[in-house]
């Protein structure tokens, strides 16, 4: 069994236009509501992919519930803390016209130290049953970086793969503890906050991924988008080669991704195929308009497609 934990969960609303002009009034052809935030479409992936997900985090009001019910439908265990105020709600607007993406992201409500206490709490009750945590995304008003390196080092202290996926000054001060997560997988915008440095060739992104291996890290990967990724690890370094796909919607591969790891190091697989299945879980889940979803036959036909490659 694999955990997520989503510590902003939100209702993702996927709405698209014919074309979108400022100022003026914009009509939606159609919009698709899920339950949402990164660690949700973790819980999606790894769920489609075949293993069983507990999903918990901080939920409130109404919109929480919605979210409670839309992961019962799809058979992932729900565990939440509840909390005061309305879970929040992303908007993700795709104009046709343009083929581009634009995301408004409502920043949540506020929590309190001793719900934060009661989420480590329950995350130290439930990891009994799970081999894997992931921790994803940003935190709510009133958390910080402490939450995560707590719930790190809880991990790490009962002998769990503890995945962090998170950004910005999160991702920097919750690497800066004693207890390092066992895989974390920033982008290219990421990595280049990470070191300082403008990395753009796979050699610049190799090395990258090398200096924070270094730092105690057991896996780092960097995906390159379209490109593949570059993962760092205590077996080597290696490349995943992906074919070129038609891309529908790419918001959430990274969660995939993420959702592929998690199932890859239950399962037991060694560090490449890890790798392999993360990125066709990452590619599959692409290739459908829902965010965070995928069709498993998609996910098959990409393992047997992409290459992995000691570099």
């Amino acid at each position: 069994m694999i955990l997520t934990v989503t510590a902003n969960a939100s209702i993702d609303k996927r709405c698209v236009v014919d074309d979108f002009t400022d100022g003026e009034v914009n009509r939606i052809r159609e919009c698709v509501y899920s339950a949402g935030g990164k660690g949700l479409n973790v819980s999606h992936a790894a769920h489609i992919a075949g293993e069983e997900v507990t999903a918990t985090g901080f939920l409130g009001g109404h919109a929480g519930h919605f979210i409670e019910e839309e992961l019962q439908k799809e058979g992932i265990i729900s565990d939440f803390v509840w909390c005061r105020g309305e879970s929040r709600s992303c908007l993700n607007i795709w104009n046709e016209a343009k083929k581009e993406q634009t995301e408004f992201l409502e920043p949540g409500f506020s929590i309190t130290s001793d719900k934060e206490e009661e989420l480590v709490n329950k995350v130290r009750g439930l990891l009994s049953k799970v081999l894997v945590m992931t921790i994803s995304g940003s935190v709510p008003k009133g958390s910080g970086s402490g939450l995560y390196k707590k719930l790190v080092s809880l991990g790490n202290g009962m002998g769990k793969k503890v995945i962090l996926d998170t950004s910005g000054k999160l991702l920097s001060e919750s690497l800066e503890a004693d207890e390092k997560p066992f895989l974390i997988k920033p982008n290219m915008d990421e990595i280049r906050m990470l070191t300082g440095k403008n990395v753009s060739s796979v050699e610049e992104i190799k090395e990258a991924a090398d200096v924070l291996h270094a730092k105690g890290i057991p896996t780092v990967v960097i995906s390159m988008g379209g490109d593949g990724a570059v993962m760092s690890a205590r077996e080597g370094v290696f490349r995943a080669v992906v074919p070129k796909i038609n891309a529908v919607n790419t918001v959430g591969c990274g969660d995939s991704m993420i959702g592929g790891f998690a199932v890859g190091f239950t399962a037991g697989l060694d560090v490449p195929e890890c790798l392999r299945l993360a990125s066709a879980v990452s590619a599959a889940a692409a290739m459908t308009d829902r965010t965070g979803f995928l069709y498993r036959e998609d996910m098959e036909k990409m393992l047997k497609q992409i290459k992995i490659e000691r570099i």
